[in-house]
């Protein structure tokens, strides 16, 4: 446990910060799967902003974020041409 008081504060935050970016985290993951399984434009759009997100606070690359979003367009393109 942290003794000094700027120590203490220092947990107080980063565990404030752990549990916003859990959940961005989770949200993000959450919209992915849910336009995996049911490709749709409005499903895109939400998996998007959840990327875009969650790269804005650091918690992926944006080439990661990058990729992912084109096979999620590709994916969306293919299930419209069936």
């Amino acid at each position: 446990m942290p003794i000094l008081s700027s120590a203490k504060k220092a947990l107080r935050v980063s565990l404030r910060k752990q549990a916003i970016n859990n959940q961005v985290r989770s949200q993000m993951k959450t919209a992915v799967k849910k336009f995996m399984s049911n490709p749709s434009a409005e499903a895109l759009q939400e998996a998007y902003s959840r990327l875009d997100k969650a790269v804005k606070r650091n918690l992926m690359h944006k080439n990661t974020a990058a990729r992912r979003k084109a096979r999620m367009s590709r994916t969306l393109k293919q299930s419209q041409s069936k």
